[in-house]
């Protein structure tokens, strides 16, 4: 059983976009994820993405084509040293009422049939509260938000209050220096 690194993808390691990520030209990364993948790479834990993705069950983009797109994000992030283990996608819009979509947390639970993962062990570092309630719901050790993407808005919702305590970080690089040093 390996300890993973759960992330959310749009706000976390690259930019959100109102009107969704559609295509490759649309992601930007956010510079302090490529470092922290970098950092990361050489640990024992699974990095594995785990993404709401409405804009396949909306319409606006295929099954096939947000795979494409997730596809040419590990090889960017391993072409510049980093590392993603695998990427699990909700392809369901909000409605659908899936068991896959974050808050739920089937991706996670999937993940960690898939890859043989400790929930236990396991951190789960998002931009929004959803991520901290399925990083919750699925057991594992640590849920954070961090302040990029949409998270700083998401901290000041009145729902954080009623999730509190969890930490926030102002980057994913910093999230993971504190919670995988405390892993240890």
């Amino acid at each position: 059983m390996h300890p993973a690194i759960f992330l959310d993808r749009d706000g976390v390691i690259n930019e959100n976009r109102a009107d969704y990520v559609r295509r490759w030209q649309d992601v930007i990364f956010i510079p302090q994820a490529i470092n922290a993948l970098q950092a990361a790479s050489h640990l024992p834990h699974k990095i594995i993405v785990v993404t709401n993705q409405s804009a396949i069950g909306r319409g606006i983009l295929t099954l096939d084509d947000a795979a494409a797109i997730n596809q040419q994000i590990i090889a960017a992030v391993q072409n510049q040293g980093g590392r993603i283990d695998g990427v699990l996608m909700c392809p369901h819009a909000p409605q659908a009422r899936c068991t896959c979509r974050k808050p739920q947390p089937g991706l996670l639970l999937q993940a960690a049939q898939l890859y043989q993962l400790d929930l236990s062990q396991s951190i789960m570092v998002g931009d929004a509260l959803t991520d901290i309630q399925a990083g919750r719901a699925a057991g594992v050790r640590a849920a954070a938000l961090v302040l990029t993407g949409r998270g700083a808005g998401q901290a000041n919702l009145p729902d954080a209050a009623a999730l509190h305590p969890f930490p926030i970080y102002p980057t994913l690089q910093e999230a993971l220096a504190a919670l995988v040093t405390n892993a240890r």
